[in-house]
């Protein structure tokens, strides 16, 4: 066991002597002593200890599923997967299993069971996965899905594509590193492959972990606050919109998916005030049109001076907002941005995302509302769109799925 620690000391010494002895000629005697110095230094005595929002972890174990109750991380991949045709409850309680270790050691920043890339786990900087199942999943899991696990209803603002829409299994994979997302998302595609195939993938972004204080409502590429009346997480508001509390999904909730193509170049050509009057707020701050600061109550009873609303019928804002309080989601949203095609400038949008206890009961009616009379539709095209039910937490030891499958 000494001698190959012996040769290494000889070839390190080997080399600190050609270098000195070149230095010596070259810089003189204090110099060289400097780099002999230098060629011994260790990278941690080099360098002093930071903390490195690499190291932050999310504990996965629990009564939910991180990922969804979890500050929003800069980075989003969402992946969905069809079931293969011979795969049955067995084979799924397998393969939740496996996703359940690997995405539990990832999030710690562990390398997945099967890991060629290690390195590649060392830094999760709060690295999420977050698993949902699709009617088809519940199904051949032989259980009984609740009412709203189904696609939505059609909408006349929609023009969906399939390799945007529907399928078995979601994984959502979110963090601050895009590297470590990329990362994971493989490892976690490589457990799958044995049982189910992708039908679509879905990549998503928000501003830099530090760019703006924690708390910040995101911004989409239209410029406007998104998310601005979500309800705050760990309070009793966001227990009763998120959380089921029904059989085997107490402790999960409804997710829906919606891939909304914004277009940015007729935008453009939209002056401020009408950008303001169609999302009901001001751009500056995202407060409401007749308030001063983004969080304060709009008063859509307010006229002008001739009579007409300040906040209009037909804007965003007071299309989705009603005073029926059961009509609340919770929406974290992802902007995309791939290459355009053709004459266009831009090919971007919003890779919305919302977690609401009832999608029939409190999702629904705010799309109704927002498709019969939204100015925003003008620069917005849903063209995908899917419904998943995310499956309560685990313990140590269990894994996800196991209240179906178990």
């Amino acid at each position: 066991m000494n001698a190959p620690d012996a040769g290494a000391r000889r070839s390190g010494s080997t080399r600190r002597q050609f270098l000195l002895g070149g230095a010596v000629a070259g810089v003189g005697a204090a110099a060289a002593i400097g780099i002999d110095v230098a060629l011994n230094q260790t990278p941690d005595a080099a360098q002093p200890s930071v903390p490195l929002n690499g190291d932050d972890v999310v504990p996965f174990y629990g009564v939910h599923q991180a990922g969804i109750d979890t500050d929003a991380q800069s980075h989003g991949t969402f992946v969905a997967f069809d079931l293969k045709e011979d795969v049955d409850r067995d084979g799924l309680r397998r393969l939740m299993r496996i996703l359940t270790d690997d995405a539990a050691r990832l999030s710690q920043g562990r390398a997945a069971l099967a890991d060629s890339e290690p390195e590649l786990a060392a830094a999760p900087a709060r690295l999420t996965v977050t698993f949902g199942v699709g009617p088809g999943f519940v199904a051949r899991a032989g259980g009984a899905a609740p009412a709203w696990l189904r696609p939505l209803p059609g909408f006349s603002v929609d023009r969906l594509q399939p390799e945007f829409s529907d399928g078995d299994l979601l994984v959502q994979v979110a963090g601050d590193d895009p590297l470590s997302v990329a990362h994971a998302t493989r490892m976690l595609s490589k457990d799958a492959r044995g049982f189910a195939r992708v039908r679509w993938t879905q990549h998503g972004f928000r501003r830099a972990y530090g760019t703006v204080a924690p708390g910040t409502t995101m911004r989409n590429l239209f410029g406007q606050v998104d998310g601005t009346v979500n309800p705050k997480p760990g309070t009793p508001a966001f227990d009763r919109v998120v959380w089921s509390g029904e059989g085997w999904l107490a402790g999960g909730t409804g997710i829906v998916v919606r891939r909304i193509r914004m277009d940015l170049d007729t935008w453009d050509r939209l002056d401020r005030p009408g950008r303001e009057q169609t999302i009901g707020r001001t751009l500056s701050n995202g407060a409401p049109l007749t308030g001063v600061s983004e969080h304060d109550d709009p008063d859509f009873a307010a006229t002008t001076a001739i009579g007409f609303p300040v906040i209009p019928e037909f804007s965003h804002m007071r299309r989705a907002r009603t005073g029926d309080t059961r009509q609340q989601i919770f929406r974290r949203g992802y902007n995309y941005d791939v290459p355009p095609t053709g004459d266009l400038v831009s090919e971007s949008g919003l890779v919305f995302v919302s977690f609401q206890a009832d999608v029939d009961a409190q999702f629904t009616p705010i799309q109704r509302r927002l498709d019969e009379l939204d100015l925003l539709n003008q620069w917005t095209v849903p063209i995908g769109s899917a419904v998943f039910a995310a499956l309560p937490g685990c313990a140590e030891g269990g894994y996800i799925g196991e209240t179906l499958l178990g």
